[in-house]
This record gives structure tokens, C-alpha cells and sequence, in this order.
């Protein structure tokens, strides 16, 4: 199943970097989770969830 986090991203009109910065991670963090390189911890998929304003399904 394929993330939709630069998706959501791009529709609240965060950068990458404004994404990491609010997720207290690297841009290279949040660049790796949207390339399917990376998988976050439990804690960090919520707290994108929360600052990108959707739910989990």
C-alpha cells in the first residue's frame, strides 16, 4: 500500500522541510518516508497524521 504523505503534504502546502521541522525529524527523514525507503515508528506515522490533519484507517 502506497503512502500518501507527499500527497497530504503538498494539499497543506507544507515543503518537505516545514514537514520535518514540525515532526522534529530531518527533511532527508520525511524525503526517505515518501520514497518508500524508510518506515516510521508507530509514534512518528501518528504524529504526521496529527500535524497533516487526517485520520488512520
Amino acid at each position: 500500500m502506497k503512502n500518501k504523505i507527499a500527497q497530504l503534504r503538498k494539499k497543506q502546502r507544507y515543503s518537505q522541510a516545514q514537514l520535518a521541522e514540525t515532526a522534529h525529524v530531518t527533511r532527508q527523514t520525511i524525503n526517505a518516508i515518501e520514497n518508500d525507503k524508510y518506515d516510521p515508528s508507530l509514534g512518528l506515522a501518528f504524529q504526521l497524521v496529527q500535524i497533516l490533519g487526517v485520520t488512520v484507517c
